[in-house]
């Protein structure tokens, strides 16, 4: 049999006053998998993370944590699980070591076994140096770092991240951002963001929420396959530009083509073709027949903000 997911959702919903945050969601995320959750503020990814986490009932639906029930089995998904929500509303007063026994102790950790604990993640998340300190004194990627650390002192099986890269630098985002890929080498990881390219390089699925319903959702591969129907095939040829052109009119895979030129005799053809066709391995087969000169032969490729843009925007005819 296969391993039991480690979230399994079906039919979620979360009304606030009768207004909908979040409307029927089903998604799996496997166990090992790290999974970005991106929407547009307001699109329901708090809401949904503080239901998955046990801080929120939800209206309607179920959602369980490694095979338990969010809901009527609140405190055995509460030990599988490690969150950080947003803003990291962390105890300013207390020293990094003091708040993560406090945190440890009251997760279930024994005396002795919490500070075993708070040593490894102190190590492991780069507090150290600062282990004595008041929180309160730490900058703000410390603080993230006692985030971290505090979400993983007893050892969950899945981390559940909301916004941990918020008003970062670039190179404390990085930082997290590599801290956040040696965690999650042996436990699964939930991780929201509006850092397009912080997903890109971390996740390996992402799902895309709007407006409290799920719009997409698979590997970035398989996004890109899905628009793959706007991709375009850029060609440098170094060719008379009336022999491309022939060329590109008589290729029937070829929907539409752009000829520029480039330095030299060669000539840049951008080639849109029919139903997202891969026109490369065709192209490097005339170039060669023809003897003409290939400096450059790529498809390209959506960022997962081409992609976010396109499944999130409005239809033009709503109010």
């Amino acid at each position: 049999m296969s391993p039991t997911p480690m979230i399994e959702v079906e039919n979620l919903t979360k009304r606030y006053s009768g207004r909908a945050a979040v409307r029927d969601l089903t998604f799996t995320v496997q166990r090992g998998e790290i999974v970005g959750f991106l929407g547009q503020n307001g699109a329901g990814k708090t809401t949904t993370m503080r239901m998955l986490s046990c801080f929120m009932p939800a209206s309607s639906g179920t959602a369980r944590v490694a095979g338990f029930d969010v809901f009527t089995q609140a405190d055995e998904v509460r030990r599988r699980i490690g969150y950080m929500p947003e803003g990291n509303p962390l105890h300013l007063d207390l020293r990094v070591r003091e708040y993560l026994k406090f945190r440890a102790r009251l997760k279930g950790l024994s005396v002795a076994r919490s500070r075993e604990r708070v040593d490894t993640v102190t190590e492991q998340c780069g507090l150290s140096d600062v282990a004595g300190k008041v929180i309160g004194t730490l900058s703000g990627g410390y603080r993230q770092r006692v985030g971290l650390a505090d979400a993983l002192v007893h050892e969950p099986e899945l981390i559940i991240l909301d916004e941990p890269t918020k008003n970062l630098d670039a190179h404390l985002t990085r930082a997290v951002r590599q801290l956040i890929k040696e965690v999650s080498k042996d436990r699964t990881v939930f991780i929201s963001s509006h850092l397009l390219p912080e997903v890109e390089l971390t996740c390996t699925r992402v799902i895309i929420i709007h407006e409290g319903c799920i719009r997409e959702s698979g590997t970035l591969d398989e996004l890109q396959r899905k628009m793959s129907a706007g991709q375009q095939i850029i060609a440098e040829l170094a060719a008379p530009v009336e022999d491309l052109r022939e060329a590109w009119e008589h290729m029937a895979e070829v929907e539409h083509f752009d000829i520029s030129a480039a330095a030299g005799e060669f000539h840049r053809c951008a080639l849109t073709p029919r139903a997202g066709l891969d026109l490369r391995p065709q192209i490097f087969e005339l170039a060669k027949s023809r003897g003409w000169s290939l400096r450059e032969l790529t498809r390209t490729r959506h960022s997962l903000e081409d992609i976010f843009v396109h499944v999130t925007r409005r239809d033009p005819d709503e109010n």
